[in-house]
């Protein structure tokens, strides 16, 4: 029994570290290809920056916000309270398949190796302190590409978001046959499985009511370094 709608759902203590250039604290911006992402705001205050079709955007968040926005939305989160958000994302599954392009420069995006190796925390090239340490250079990294993607489109560049967008299409076009599996196995069958039972009741049939259980998932048991905070992930 997959969680409503085929989503999945995780905790993220959004990081505190002050950023490159700006100096404000958060996470690591970057996109999605295919998935819409949800914010609950449990905690906090803070902003959540974006970059689209629409410009540059500021939207302030605090506790009880939903916020949500679409694929291609280059979102980074700026913490300026202790920010703790539950994160809905559509599609569960895919974000953990990869779905996911963070904003590094140019030159870091050329291909997939290059983008694995400024993206990994534990790169056999890469020695660090801790994980930390390389969660820290990963988002400084993906803050700075930000930047100046911001920079161009805040200056009337109407290729520079086209372009990142073709770069992030190109890093994740082998993984699409994957993420097709998990999309037909999750978010398409439960859609799908609504519509039958749909068609039961209209038909006056209401056995599948009888199949109805309840499932949890216990609070996670550690958090790891994510892309915007420590995560708290559940297997859902």
């Amino acid at each position: 029994m997959p969680f409503p709608g085929g989503t999945s759902v995780s905790h993220l203590t959004v990081y505190d570290w002050s950023g490159p250039g700006d100096g404000l604290p958060g996470g690591s911006p970057h996109m999605h290809l295919a998935c819409t992402e949800g914010y609950v705001v449990v905690g906090g205050f803070g902003r959540v920056q974006t970059l689209s079709g629409a410009g540059f955007q500021e939207t302030p968040l605090s506790p009880l916000t939903v916020a949500w926005f679409s694929p291609g939305v280059i979102h980074r989160l700026v913490n300026d309270d202790d920010l703790r958000i539950v994160v809905i994302m559509g599609n569960g599954g895919l974000p953990e398949a990869g779905d996911a392009v963070l904003t590094f420069p140019p030159e870091h995006l050329a291909d997939r190796e290059t983008y694995a190796k400024a993206a990994s925390l534990a790169h056999p090239d890469k020695a660090y302190a801790s994980g930390e340490d390389g969660a820290r250079e990963r988002r400084n990294l993906a803050v700075r590409g930000f930047h100046r993607l911001r920079e161009q489109v805040e200056a009337g560049d109407d290729k520079a978001l086209d372009e990142f967008y073709a770069a992030g299409a190109a890093l994740v076009a082998d993984r699409i046959p994957r993420w097709r599996e998990v999309w037909e196995s999750g978010a398409r069958a439960a859609a799908e499985a609504t519509g039958e039972h749909l068609d039961a009741l209209a038909r006056g049939d209401h056995s599948h009511l009888h199949a109805g259980r309840i499932a949890m998932e216990p609070p996670p048991s550690d958090r790891r370094f994510g892309m915007c905070g420590r995560l708290a992930t559940y297997d859902l």
